[in-house]
């Protein structure tokens, strides 16, 4: 039988969602983009899934990057620029999926690979992984990344990452702000696990509206942005969530969250 393109493992309240193409490291090929697509779905409809973790199979690459092999397809130019479409949706699935993502980078993590970390909540990585746009060396320029780069990362810095195709190691990345910390790798597993379930333990309810306005707000002006979360403030504190945990806080007793 052939191995799935994404491995799916529920533990409790986290979902690992695996990329399995190591041969390929990990590359982004269209069929893994529906496929991770699909599974992305399945965890959002899954009411037991608070968190999800997303790594990649191999231990040598979180995601390398887009196939360069995979793309030739039937129709040409054409059906080639249509299909990037659906590295779009991906990503909008991801910031519209309602519950945090964390990942978790173990070896390479480049070009389209590096866009798909970014497009997580958070990032943990061991201390040999390693980050870049190498696009510029064979004649290509990371396009479709850049918008993501540009919103993780200080101007000049991102600039030179893209003009440059450098290679960052992990804590030179976390501390231009591309991950949130670089750890020894016999470390990665627990500490991921730890924060996911930290995560976890808090309202799903207040966790979907405050991720949803992180997102909604991002590209508003500061006074749209100071009007719409206003309202989402006043929409926090009319869930039963709110005054479970102000009545708990109170009670000096563990809330006990309804995810409403």
């Amino acid at each position: 039988m052939t191995e799935p393109l994404v491995l799916q493992n529920i533990d409790g309240p986290v979902a690992t969602l695996t990329l399995n193409r190591p041969e390929r490291r990990n590359a982004l090929s269209p069929e893994l983009i529906e496929v991770l697509i699909e599974n992305l779905q399945q965890v959002k409809n899954d009411p037991q899934v608070k968190v999800v973790v997303l790594t990649g199979a191999g231990g040598k690459a979180f995601c390398a990057g887009g196939d360069l092999g995979a793309q030739q397809p039937a129709n040409g130019l054409i059906g080639l620029h249509d299909a990037r479409a659906r590295f779009i949706d991906l990503i909008e699935d991801m910031f519209a999926l309602g519950k945090p993502i964390i990942a978790r980078v173990d070896g390479a993590c480049m070009g389209g690979g590096l866009g798909l970390m970014l497009a997580c909540d958070l990032a943990i990585a061991s201390e040999g992984a390693t980050f870049g746009t190498p696009e510029i060396k064979v004649g290509l320029f990371p396009m479709m990344i850049m918008t993501l780069i540009f919103r993780n990362v200080p101007r000049k810095r991102a600039t030179e990452m893209m003009l440059t195709g450098q290679t960052l190691q992990a804590q030179e990345a976390a501390s231009i702000g591309l991950i949130n910390r670089a750890l020894p790798a016999d470390q990665l597993d627990e500490a991921t696990r730890d924060l996911a379930l930290h995560i976890a333990s808090f309202s799903p309810a207040v966790l979907k509206l405050g991720r949803d306005a992180i997102y909604q707000t991002m590209d508003m002006d500061i006074h749209q942005g100071l009007q719409h979360l206003r309202s989402q403030l006043t929409l926090n504190t009319l869930l039963d969530d709110a005054a479970e945990g102000v009545t708990a806080f109170i009670s000096r007793r563990p809330p006990q969250w309804k995810g409403r």
